[in-house]
């Protein structure tokens, strides 16, 4: 009989809350965006957007980790989206995301692209 792996109890483990299963990160939502990865996906079991969730999570948490390192360097105590977008820059397998921080840099204090901005005042 085969034996429980290393990452099988998280599926039966609690959520956030204990109401909310096995998941944190919402399941529909997952399903949907799987779906729109392609025209071929039609059919996903029950079993990949828990997997996809808990993928989610750890990524979360990784980039995180390596996100507050980059505040506690700046001798600050809130993280910032710069903090994350050094964390990108530094990190080799976080590579697949420098073009979005990157975009994210050229964004104004309120969110807007600079862009944006002219066309607000404008109006």
């Amino acid at each position: 009989m085969r034996q429980a792996g290393k990452y099988s109890g998280f599926m039966m483990s609690g959520g956030i809350s204990g109401r909310t299963g096995p998941h944190s990160l919402p399941l529909a939502r997952i399903k949907k965006i799987m779906k729109k990865s392609g025209e071929d996906v039609k059919m996903i079991s029950g079993e990949a957007p828990i997997v996809f969730s808990k993928a989610c999570e750890l990524f979360i948490e990784e980039l995180t980790r390596r996100s507050w390192a980059t505040t506690l360097q700046g001798k600050r105590r809130t993280l910032h989206k710069d903090d994350v977008a050094s964390a990108v820059m530094a990190t080799d397998i976080f590579d697949f995301l420098v073009s979005m921080v990157s975009e994210t840099a050229s964004h104004t204090e309120d969110g807007t692209l600079p862009e944006e901005e002219e066309i607000v005042r404008s109006s």
